[in-house]
């Protein structure tokens, strides 16, 4: 079984909130009213204007999305806790950027990788 969203609804798993650690001493987020991070995991096809134009969706399965503190609906599913709600509310989506000077700084190419690439 899983859930999909219908019409302008957008299903959103949330991202796990990284504790604070000072030292040994671990700081843990609580008591805060911070946004939600999340992953969409299901959007609805849309809606229909008052003039009966589809207008689709924005958003995509897999898109890293802010939720607001407040409008969102907690579902607990199968185990799982899952926000559903309409995508207009949705407050921003997280475009990751590559710095590609920073992965082939970090990357290591043994003697016989080099070989090959320079064959080729």
């Amino acid at each position: 079984m899983k859930i999909k969203a219908i019409y302008n609804a957008c299903v959103v798993k949330p991202i796990e909130a990284e504790e604070t650690i000072y030292g040994n001493i671990i700081v843990p987020d609580m008591g805060k009213d911070t946004n939600t991070f999340g992953v969409v995991i299901s959007v609805g096809d849309g809606n229909f204007s008052f003039s009966g134009v589809r207008i689709p969706t924005q958003l995509k399965v897999g898109d890293k999305v802010v939720l607001p503190t407040q409008g969102f609906t907690k579902l607990p599913f199968e185990g799982e806790e899952y926000f559903v709600g309409p995508e207009n509310q949705v407050l921003a989506v997280i475009e990751e950027t590559v710095d590609l000077e920073e992965i082939v700084a970090n990357t290591e190419v043994s003697e016989e990788d080099l070989k090959n690439i320079i064959k080729h």
